[in-house]
């Protein structure tokens, strides 16, 4: 998933202050993070024991985001001003990177989904699961940590949430026949845009090279970038009850997490819905069927 970057040699030059894509540690098998995130996606869309190793890797994962972040200083007591907007160029950097499945291998995933609806709705139930299960690691581990330990903590849980959600908006638009067009960096734009707004792309936009702000590195629209801070300093300052030490704290962290996803896919859903009829391309449903 790239948050974050990597710890540099003792003998290696400080590196640029500007953010980039980073790698996240994986959980110690060869893993990326990447790899990680689809595989607590997944997780959570299937059994009672698969999701019981979801909540593990949710741990796991957010425990690394959180260490690196230490190291790298992104959040500290400079504030979740500073913080909000280190975290939404991570996030737009990080986006190309967030693995989407396309709707074949939705559907091959899931055969007993016979229709869109029914495939949304398990996409949305794994999401907020793995949603709620970063939120209870995250408060679950609380004990009542100085200032700067509650940013790390903090940034790191809506970092992970936060790729979580632009990974459930991918794969819903490819599940309602309106998927991105463009690069993998305008496509993973565009999903992050919808993700601040908390609806379906512009389309109309995308197709418009100048509308979706030519993409290169961090060079996003300025409209963008802003939404995008906004909507990450909002979820990190909601999460802050989550803090409260031990169990409490866990819940309130899975039941904000959980809840938060849960209306955003509502949103987005509701979007994507009224525009399939009219948008998506006649038999795409059909057309990406398991053979």
């Amino acid at each position: 998933m790239g948050l974050f970057r990597k710890p540099k040699p003792k003998n290696q030059a400080e590196p640029s202050t500007a953010p980039g894509p980073i790698d996240l540690p994986g959980d110690g098998t060869g893993g990326t993070a990447a790899e990680e995130l689809a595989a607590l996606a997944g997780e959570m869309e299937g059994s009672e024991a698969a999701r019981k190793r979801g909540a593990r890797r949710a741990a796991a994962l957010v425990a690394s985001v959180g260490r690196v972040l230490g190291r790298s200083g992104l959040a500290t007591a400079r504030g979740l001003g500073i913080g909000g907007k280190a975290m939404a160029d991570r996030l737009l950097q990080t986006a190309p990177r967030i693995p989407v499945r396309d709707l074949a291998t939705l559907r091959a995933q899931h055969p007993g989904a016979k229709d869109p609806e029914a495939l949304a709705d398990v996409l949305v139930t794994g999401a907020t699961r793995a949603s709620a299960a970063v939120g209870a690691g995250v408060g679950g581990v609380a004990m009542l940590p100085v200032p700067p330990a509650m940013l790390v903590e903090l940034a790191s849980e809506t970092l992970v949430v936060a790729s979580l959600e632009v990974k459930l908006i991918a794969e819903l638009h490819q599940v309602y026949g309106l998927p991105a067009t463009g690069t993998v960096t305008q496509r993973a734009t565009a999903y992050v845009g919808a993700w601040a707004n908390s609806r379906g792309i512009d389309r109309k936009a995308l197709a418009n090279p100048s509308g979706v702000a030519a993409v290169a590195g961090l060079a996003v629209g300025a409209e963008v970038r802003q939404k995008v801070r906004r909507r990450l300093t909002r979820s990190t300052l909601r999460k802050l009850p989550s803090l409260t030490p031990m169990l409490v704290g866990a819940g309130i962290g899975a039941m904000l997490n959980r809840q938060d996803t849960a209306r955003l896919a509502k949103r987005v859903r509701s979007d994507l819905r009224a525009r399939t009829g009219a948008e998506a391309p006649a038999g795409y449903w059909a057309a990406a069927a398991p053979s």
